[in-house]
């Protein structure tokens, strides 16, 4: 069990939480949830020992592991990727290191003889004589082959090194088990696998997550960082969802019940205070009132903006069609021959064994990139609104946020209905004037999304929209985009919103494209769609989602 006794972290005047005293248990899953910047990366940072806290005190088990997910992606260039993994075992790696060590002699004294008969010793007290049997099991089970375990982790792309560092967390059995964010960069098969790793995972895990999906499958409580303390949920995050929205609700209902009584009872006072036979009863209503008074529900960090997207107009019959595209990005050939047709009511996520693939065709037929060859045409109803991968462009200079998206808007709006589809947008008061360059990445989404919602488009082209949201705007991107009419073409790594919204599949595969009118988990979940992917990849790397 790990366990906090009034436990407070305050930044300067920033209080991110204060006198918590919370306890989780071992065989439970916690996912820690809350708004950007609430503190949840610090509150595991606080569990492992990385940061200070400000008072209070944590209670860590004796002789108990904590193995964190490292974020620091070079830390281990020098080694090779087994022997990263092994490190998640600090003790153990010791061992076996210095087993090496002495058995490459050529020669030993007697003290290294006896040294070395020492670590055999220690080694089969740790398990340490299958080591790199399990940490291969894991290496395999998140998709690196063999051929890749003696490689340096120097010669590994980013999303390849996650991995490595997720095996390393995983290894050894670790008592307590504390992930920041573990599913990034991982693809569809790799998150399964994990889902059933934590699933059956004995110890205690805490986990931060923006994946709805992924909490729902691997979570038994909830640990929820809001109105400055953290307080634990049973269940996974759609029973928190619900609980907390039934809280609220009792407290809004007390209030209004107790405002209602205090009304009457303060007309009494006032109709009969001067009167002499009603006086005393008049000056019990006083006190009563006064007992009745409570304060209001304190301010929550969790905010949830206000996203509909609203046609100007509907699209007519002919929407898209794509004709044997082709395009090459640093000397590879990533769309190959691509044609497809966009038909009325399409909601299409597009998936793709390289995340390149889906933002090249979104960069062509948005004509901000000219493909090498083919062509794309639009109806001539269609009026697309892209939101792109890397937003960059659109924010620089020194323009407010107020005249940012003024300048997408129409004639006739004034400032008085731009400044009120900020405060939707979760931008009140003076954040209207903050300048675009210093925005950070959830900000310039919600910015992009506003830009969207003005444009009246009938089309939406949204390249992993919901990057850098928290979970509630996450959420009301999701509701926008299911109540949406019109034709969507996305791309995202949200399970839930992917299969919430689509109906129907486009996947890029390294032997060309698989095009399926059918929901995101039917897509996954049927079994001749997995013979086609199966031959469609063959040994390649398999779609990041």
């Amino acid at each position: 069990m790990i366990s906090t006794t009034e436990l407070s972290i305050i930044f300067g005047e920033q209080i991110l939480f204060k006198d918590v005293s919370i306890k989780f248990m071992e065989e439970n899953c916690y996912g820690l949830i809350g708004a950007n910047g609430s503190g949840k990366s610090t509150f595991l940072k606080a569990l492992s020992g990385e940061v200070d806290i400000s008072s209070g005190e944590i209670h860590l088990p004796r002789r108990k592991r904590i193995a964190t997910l490292s974020q620091d992606h070079f830390a281990f260039d020098e080694f090779t990727v087994m022997q990263t993994a092994l490190m998640g075992h600090p003790e153990l790696f010791k061992v076996l290191t210095e087993k090496t060590l002495l058995e490459d002699k050529s020669e030993m004294t007697d003290e290294e003889g006896i040294r070395l008969s020492e670590i055999y010793g220690e080694l089969d007290d740790l398990d340490g004589y299958e080591a790199e049997s399990d940490a291969g099991k894991l290496l395999d089970g998140l998709g690196i082959s063999t051929d890749l375990h003696n490689t340096p982790m120097k010669t590994l792309d980013g999303g390849v090194k996650v991995r490595v560092l997720l095996v390393q967390a995983l290894f050894g059995n670790p008592d307590i088990l504390l992930l920041d964010e573990p599913t990034n960069n991982l693809d569809l098969e790799s998150i399964t696998w994990l889902e059933e790793f934590l699933y059956n995972f004995k110890n205690t895990v805490i986990v931060v997550s923006h994946d709805r999906h992924f909490l729902n499958k691997v979570c038994t409580h909830i640990a929820d960082i809001d109105f400055g303390t953290i307080k634990i949920y049973a269940g996974n995050y759609d029973f928190w969802y619900h609980a907390s929205q039934l809280a609220v609700q009792r407290f809004k209902d007390e209030k209004r019940k107790r405002d209602d009584k205090i009304k009457d009872l303060q007309a009494f006072i006032l109709r009969f205070s001067a009167n002499a036979s009603k006086a005393r009863q008049a000056t019990s209503r006083k006190k009563l009132v006064e007992k009745l008074t409570i304060e209001d529900m304190p301010s929550s960090s969790r905010k949830r903006p206000y996203i509909e997207f609203k046609p100007d107009r509907n699209c007519g019959k002919n929407v898209l069609e794509v004709k044997n595209l082709n395009k090459s990005l640093d000397g590879e050939h990533l769309i190959k021959d691509l044609s497809f047709t966009v038909d009325r009511e399409d909601k299409i996520v597009f998936i793709g064994y390289n995340n390149n693939c889906k933002t090249l065709l979104f960069d062509m037929i948005s004509g901000n990139l000219e493909p090498d060859s083919g062509s794309y045409e639009w109806g001539v109803t269609v009026t697309p609104s892209y939101i792109p991968r890397d937003n960059s462009e659109f924010f620089k200079g020194d323009k407010t946020i107020l005249d940012w998206l003024r300048q997408y808007s129409k004639e006739d709006q004034e400032e008085a209905f731009i400044r009120g589809f900020l405060g939707r947008m979760l931008f009140s008061g003076d954040d209207a004037f903050k300048t675009v360059k210093v925005l950070s990445g959830g900000e310039k989404v919600r910015c992009m999304l506003s830009r969207t919602m003005l444009s009246g488009a009938n089309t939406l082209i949204l390249d992993e929209p919901a990057n850098h949201l928290d979970l509630e705007a996450i959420t009301a991107l999701n509701d926008g985009m299911s109540k949406y009419s019109e034709i969507i073409l996305f791309g995202s790594h949200d399970h839930e919103l992917n299969s919430s919204v689509a109906n129907r599949v486009i996947e890029f595969t390294p032997k060309g494209i698989i095009d399926s009118r059918m929901t995101f988990d039917e897509y996954f979940s049927d079994p001749n769609i997995k013979e086609r992917r199966d031959k469609m990849y063959d040994g390649h790397q398999r779609p990041v989602l």
